[in-house]
């Protein structure tokens, strides 16, 4: 019976043990999410951790037993005689000067590719994308020979457009950018074509400015490669002024690969621009990932 003197239908009763049954089991299963997804990221950062404690070891620490979690004595010196050791700085400026310039040409290329799969009709538009597709199936090995012939022939070799055309249009990004376009609305596009506006107007001015989420995801998957880029950098450039940091690295390793504290010291740093890079557009590329439904 309620406060007014009417009596609940028995099916629609309540019963407080129930209920607070119910909050008991979601908050219990809250918990083992949390508890999980910690675990998971305890897991996920553990050889970060190691890596930059290692590069605060010294030489005599760092195979020590039991483990030294938290190192002691620190040392910061490893840092300065890694850099000094070999000219990271240019190999710092090669792989920034590559890795930028791949992802601004993989950012405007693929958004016009994916602009023009989604909102132009013209015939082989489908088979298209079908080819565009299968690229992403063949890794660089595959196309590796065919691709340094061609660089060859160009005589790009030992040069940034060596290192930098082959890589500006990926099929990967097109199709995220063509599966994120999909989702505006064509009739928004009409409207400006009504009112006289060009099509590249319309896709600096409208398309660009909406796709910024996954505009955003795409710059960071690309950088991350191009920054990573080893095999076809060590194939087409011999010029130490050329070499890119993973070249350097392994460049170190060959030369000072005992000296564990430095070349963690140099991992460390080789790391950075990516986990800045991930921790100020996070939010974007999160909300791209989710809007293309790569999370799936």
């Amino acid at each position: 019976m309620n406060a007014l003197g009417v009596t609940a239908p028995q099916g629609q009763r309540t019963s407080p043990t129930r209920s607070r049954v119910a909050r008991i089991v979601k908050r219990r299963g809250t918990i083992v999410v949390f508890c999980a997804l910690v675990a998971i990221a305890l897991a996920v950062l553990l050889p970060f951790y190691w890596m930059f404690s290692s590069s605060l070891r010294t030489m005599d620490h760092m195979f020590s037993l039991p483990i030294q979690w938290i190192p002691d004595p620190v040392n910061w010196q490893s840092y300065a005689l890694a850099w000094q050791a070999q000219d990271f700085t240019r190999y710092f400026f090669n792989s920034g000067i590559v890795a930028i310039a791949i992802t601004i040409g993989n950012v405007i290329l693929c958004s016009l590719a994916g602009y023009s799969l989604t909102k132009f009709q013209y015939r082989g538009r489908g088979l298209m994308f079908v080819l565009i597709l299968s690229t992403m199936m063949l890794p660089l090995e595959v196309t590796m020979v065919p691709l340094f012939l061609i660089v060859k022939e160009l005589g790009w070799q030992n040069s940034y457009q060596g290192l930098i055309v082959p890589f500006l249009v990926d099929g990967f990004g097109v199709f995220l950018m063509r599966q994120y376009m999909l989702s505006i609305p064509k009739d928004l596009i009409d409207s400006a074509r009504i009112d006289g506006a060009s099509e590249l107007r319309i896709f600096w001015m409208i398309v660009m400015p909406l796709c910024k989420p996954a505009l955003v995801a795409l710059a960071v998957f690309t950088f991350r490669e191009a920054w990573d880029m080893y095999i076809w950098p060590l194939i087409i450039i011999t010029k130490d002024s050329l070499r890119t940091l993973p070249l350097g690295i392994s460049l170190f390793m060959s030369s000072y690969g005992t000296f564990w504290d430095q070349l963690m010291a140099i991992a460390v740093l080789g790391t950075l621009p990516m986990i800045l890079l991930f921790f100020f557009l996070q939010r974007a590329f999160i909300q791209g990932i989710a809007a293309t439904g790569l999370k799936e």
